[in-house]
This record gives structure tokens, C-alpha cells and sequence, in this order.
């Protein structure tokens, strides 16, 4: 595999770094991107292979353009990029706040497809990652599940619209990741801990969990069109 490129928008940590990490293992070239120049240099120089950073923000959709040129041709691309606008019960979710959900990570998957085309091999593959708020029907992620439902939706009508470029998706559930740090270890603990005794799997996920999923999609030529939900049982509702 090691012809292949992979490119992943949110590379610079949690499921994008993880993913990064996975694919170069498999022998992939992998280019990673961020916001946070220091912190995305950081993430490159903590992976080992064939791997490149380019600072950018996807919800930035005047320069996407550019970066995609600036990467060149490649074959697969991941879109990892975390939000969490938009929670709250329906009667008090700020209606600000949710419109900056959409923004930031709905419209960036969106708009990072769109501009990914051109450079996007016809042999190759998109991924979205949406979460488990999309199918677990928790009360108080409307605007969660709205935003992540959205993304979800354009797997199936992006795989026969650009077929034959595969496009999948992966829900993930609750996993340990840096998004989660706004808690403080003191009030993160007890969270997962809620989480892991409503899930089957008994915990919560780990970052190199949904990178294998991630990964599978990307390998699997034979698979478009679909959501792999990978979030231990959550949304079962026990």
C-alpha cells in the first residue's frame, strides 16, 4: 500500500493523529492538517513514515482551495475534524451555538469534499466521521445529533454521485480523546465512568478503535454508501 496517499483533515490529534498513526503503519503516505501550527508539528514529528503537515482550517472555506492544490493528487481522504456546538435540551439550546456547529464541522466536511475533487484519484475514497449523537437518540444532543445526522446523510448520496470514488462514514461513540479535556480530570472520570455503565462493551473507546474502523473503509473496495457505527452498544439505550 505503500503507493498510497491519504490525506486526513483534524490529523493533529485524538481519532485524526490516531488514524494517521494507522495508516502510516500500514504503510500509506500520510499528510495530516490542523489549525495550530505548533501543535500540528507536534503531532508530525510524533508519527513515524511518510508524513507531511499542512496547517489549515477547514472552516475557513476561502482557502480550501489552495491547500488541496498545495497537496497535489492523492488517493483517500478522512475528515476528523471534532465539534460540540450545539448540545443542550431543545427548548434551551442556543440557537447561535448550534448554527456555529453546522459551520464548523458540518459545512467543513462539506466544503473539503467539494474542494478535494479535482485532486482526488477516481480509484480512491472519502471518509466522514460523524458520532453516535446522529442514531443514539440522547435526550439533549438535538442539535448534535442534527449536526452529525447531517454529515452521516452524505455518505450514500455522495457514493452514487461520485462513483466510482467510494464515500463511507464512521459514527463513533464516546471516545478517549483531547475533545473531552473541557471537563478537567476531576469531572472527565466520573463522565466516562456514566458512559462505560450505559454501554455493553463496559468502557468507553479508544482513538485507535475508530482509526481501525476508519481504516477498514479506506481497504475495503467493495464497501460505499454505508455508516460503520463503532460506539461499544451506546446506542442501544441501556
Amino acid at each position: 500500500m505503500s503507493s498510497q496517499h491519504a490525506v486526513i483533515i483534524g490529523g493533529s490529534s485524538g481519532i485524526g493523529l490516531a488514524s494517521a498513526a494507522h495508516l502510516l503503519e500500514k504503510g500509506y503516505r500520510v499528510t495530516i492538517t490542523g489549525r495550530d501550527e505548533t501543535k500540528l508539528k507536534a503531532a508530525a514529528e510524533s508519527l513515524t513514515g511518510d508524513v507531511a503537515a499542512i496547517a489549515m482550517d477547514a472552516a475557513d472555506l476561502t482557502g480550501l482551495a489552495k491547500t488541496f492544490e498545495t497537496i497535489g493528487p492523492f488517493d483517500h481522504l478522512v475528515l476528523a475534524l471534532g465539534g460540540g456546538n450545539g448540545g443542550g435540551p431543545l427548548a434551551s439550546v442556543d440557537l447561535a451555538d448550534l448554527k456555529r456547529g453546522f459551520e464548523q464541522k458540518t459545512m467543513a466536511h462539506f466544503a473539503c469534499a467539494q474542494a478535494c475533487l479535482p485532486y482526488l484519484s477516481k480509484e480512491g475514497s472519502i471518509t466522514f466521521v460523524s458520532a453516535v449523537s446522529a442514531q443514539a437518540a440522547l435526550p439533549g444532543t438535538a442539535g448534535l445529533g442534527a449536526v452529525n445526522a447531517a454529515i452521516a446523510a452524505l455518505a450514500p448520496i455522495l457514493a452514487v454521485e461520485l462513483k466510482p470514488i467510494r464515500v463511507n462514514c464512521v459514527s463513533p461513540g464516546v471516545v478517549d480523546t483531547p475533545w473531552w479535556d473541557f471537563l478537567g480530570e476531576e469531572q472527565k472520570a466520573p463522565a466516562f465512568a456514566s458512559f462505560a455503565a450505559r454501554t455493553p462493551v463496559g468502557r468507553v473507546g479508544r482513538p485507535e478503535e475508530i482509526a481501525d474502523a476508519i481504516a477498514f473503509l479506506i481497504g475495503n473496495g467493495f464497501i460505499s454508501g454505508h455508516t460503520l457505527i463503532c460506539d461499544g452498544g451506546i446506542r442501544l439505550g441501556q
